[in-house]
């Protein structure tokens, strides 16, 4: 059994997906498999990792081909394929540092269920522009953990700053909602809730690369309508799923808390129609719910919310 499984959906990234690839097969930690899915690329994607096969015999690569679905579907398509007693998500356009599994190898050897590191945003030439920090902390439940990190953390959502067990991951079938934006933000909160036991490292491991053309590219004004969308499916499929998790009220609170605020400030993407049947969605959930008035200005933003989302949003 390898002690990782490294899992790429790759859907035209023809440009990246070799610097992707190399970086995981010059880890330090030579014990790991590398699971590849072309999902139904249409440029080049396909002949580079062949070649990248072809140049890497020695290692364990699995390369799977399916018509494309989109990344939470490739995520969800890799996972019978693993054998790794660790999973690992790195997208086809970023790429790790060569230390990163080596680093991280102890907590494996402790059977932590969810190992947390950090990512730093580069340019296409790996310069730095960004480390997104957060809590770091030892070993602790996923709800503790959940706790600290809900409140601070700069990036908490995206699935390739984790390792998970494969048995934890498993025994949760644990999904990625298909055809929806955000399918991070509607799975990390319960993955990690549902953890017995979680730590959050401070090794910056993960470079997630800032292209031109995503630095540059205009806001496509129907995604976004898309997007919010999306947000709300998400929370309404999280109070459902939370229901049937043995957690405590405080932790039911932090996460409902946690998604009313990104729900909410979605509304700042939207306009004219669009942001007045967004804010009737918003009033339907009766998301001021979520503000517990723990003092009196929480009180207030609770009043304000329940009445007025614009006005929220102004001094929020």
């Amino acid at each position: 059994m390898p002690k990782i499984s490294v899992i790429v959906p790759v859907y035209n990234t023809e440009k990246y997906v070799k610097k992707c690839l190399k970086s995981i097969a010059n880890q330090r930690m030579k014990d790991l498999e590398i699971i590849v899915i072309n999902d139904g690329s249409t440029d080049n994607s396909e002949a580079k990792i062949k070649d990248f096969i072809a140049e890497n015999q020695n290692l364990k690569i699995k390369y799977l081909r399916k018509q494309n679905g989109g990344l939470s579907d490739s995520r969800n398509f890799a996972i019978p394929y693993v054998q790794g007693k660790y999973i690992s998500f790195v997208d086809s356009d970023d790429y790790i540092s060569e230390e990163l599994y080596s680093n991280l190898e102890k907590y494996m050897d402790e059977d932590i269920d969810l190992i947390k590191f950090k990512m730093q945003k580069v340019d296409e030439n790996g310069n730095i522009l960004e480390k997104l920090d957060g809590p770091t902390f030892e070993k602790c439940t996923g709800e503790e953990g959940y706790e600290k990190l809900c409140t601070s953390d700069k990036f908490l959502d995206p699935a390739c700053i984790y390792l998970y067990k494969t048995k934890f991951f498993r025994d949760n079938n644990f999904k990625y909602e298909k055809g929806t934006f955000h399918e991070d933000f509607g799975l990390t909160s319960l993955i990690i809730l549902n953890a017995k036991n979680f730590v959050s490292t401070s090794e910056y491991g993960y470079y997630y690369v800032q292209s031109n053309s995503s630095i540059t590219r205009e806001v496509n004004y129907d995604k976004e309508i898309q997007k919010s969308k999306d947000l709300l499916r998400h929370y309404d499929n999280m109070i459902e799923k939370i229901k049937q998790y043995d957690i405590s009220e405080k932790s039911q609170n932090l996460i409902k808390r946690y998604y009313t605020n990104t729900v909410i400030l979605k509304a700042n993407d939207l306009k004219d129609n669009d942001l007045q049947s967004y804010i009737k969605q918003i009033k339907i959930r009766k998301l001021y719910k979520n503000i517990k008035p723990y003092n009196l200005k929480q009180l207030i933003k609770r009043i304000i919310l329940r009445f007025n989302v614009k006005l929220y949003l102004k001094i929020r």
